[in-house]
């Protein structure tokens, strides 16, 4: 991907040192300069190509990251006008209302309920490399920044909202995915339904939020980089998916299916995670609506996995014992969704024995 882009490697490294520098700074000043030096990292890879689709899509995530700084900056101030300094951000007397306002602009900037309008019609033009970085490596630093707010004075009303947001980003990634043809778009969604999860394994804790993260990494790397191995670039419907080896079909459905959570694959272990550490929380009426979001997820994922399955020729069911078409990285990311589930599963049971 970068081959064709000059200084694509820098662009790349200022992306993550501005992760990197947001996260470990103690500083909302610093906070702020690091999201803004990820940004530049972030945006010359979005527009490599110079295509209408891929400006378009820079253009609207810049808009968005902008509107969210500004909300940052905004209630930082606003928290931090008492004490005239910006340190320590576990020692500030917050009020309700700026609280809102720092998690307004970090859930903007991570594509989240109520702020999830940009993120399906930015991954829809965007190629699947950078798609895999908008899903992935992007919320990092939005996530982090959010749990450092649980140490505020407001603990209570601050978690009721936030579970709020997670139950709301999940309903919402569950009904936008079921009109959509573009798998980019369905990715979109099950990315803002994902979202909801780890903001509320946030809350319970953050071993949950990060189990379910490096999870839900792990399943996106397998998919997003199989689907770019496939040539599939600009791919508008699942027509050349259907009309590919069916073997590779299935196994791109499988691990969507994993990310949707489907018991036994991998994808339900993260779930299964939050279901589990949750359960001796007030709060734990909520995951009704996250499961009722997942349930959605994994309609319209059966619902593509029928269309692709009924609708392949029968020249591909006449090679369906051929395995030639599976390449090495397609079998070994199987064989992860499928038999790490399981072996997890089995694991936590005899560990419960």
């Amino acid at each position: 991907m970068f081959s064709n882009l000059p200084f694509g490697i820098l662009f790349v490294f200022t992306m993550i040192f501005g992760t990197l520098f947001s996260i470990s700074s103690s500083h909302w000043l610093g906070i702020w300069a690091g999201l803004e030096i990820n940004l530049i990292g972030f945006l010359p890879i979005l527009v490599y190509q110079k295509s209408m689709s891929e400006s378009e899509s820079a253009v609207k995530y810049f808009i968005a990251q902008a509107l969210g700084s500004s909300l940052l900056i905004f209630g930082s101030l606003s928290s931090y006008s008492v004490s005239l300094s910006w340190e320590n951000i576990s020692e500030v007397d917050f009020s309700l209302l700026s609280l809102l306002i720092i998690v307004s602009g970090l859930t903007m900037k991570m594509g989240m309920f109520p702020f999830h309008y940009w993120l399906p019609s930015v991954m829809a033009g965007l190629p699947w490399v950078s798609c895999m970085m908008l899903a992935t490596w992007q919320k990092i630093a939005p996530l982090l920044l959010i749990n450092s707010l649980f140490e505020s004075n407001l603990m209570y009303y601050f978690m009721v909202s936030v579970c709020l947001m997670a139950a709301g980003s999940s309903i919402v990634g569950g009904i936008g995915g079921m009109n959509q043809t573009q798998v980019r778009a369905i990715l979109a969604y099950s990315s803002i339904g994902h979202l909801g999860w780890m903001m509320f394994a946030l809350s319970q804790g953050v071993w949950a939020m990060k189990m379910y993260f490096l999870i839900y990494i792990l399943i996106s790397l397998c998919i997003f980089i199989n689907l770019w191995y496939m040539n599939l670039n600009v791919m508008k419907n699942l027509n050349k998916l259907m009309s590919s080896s069916i073997y590779k079909s299935n196994a791109v459905m499988i691990m969507l299916m994993s990310l949707g959570g489907l018991p036994p694959l991998l994808g339900f272990i993260s779930k299964w995670t939050v279901i589990v550490s949750s359960m001796n929380n007030l709060l734990w009426s909520f995951l009704f609506l996250l499961i009722m979001g997942s349930i959605m997820s994994l309609f319209y994922y059966l619902t593509l996995y029928f269309c692709i399955f009924l609708g392949s020729s029968k020249k591909l069911y006449l090679n369906m014992f051929v395995l030639s078409d599976l390449n090495f990285f397609m079998s070994f990311s199987l064989l992860l969704n499928m038999v790490g589930g399981i072996i997890l599963i089995l694991s936590g049971l005899l560990m419960e024995i």
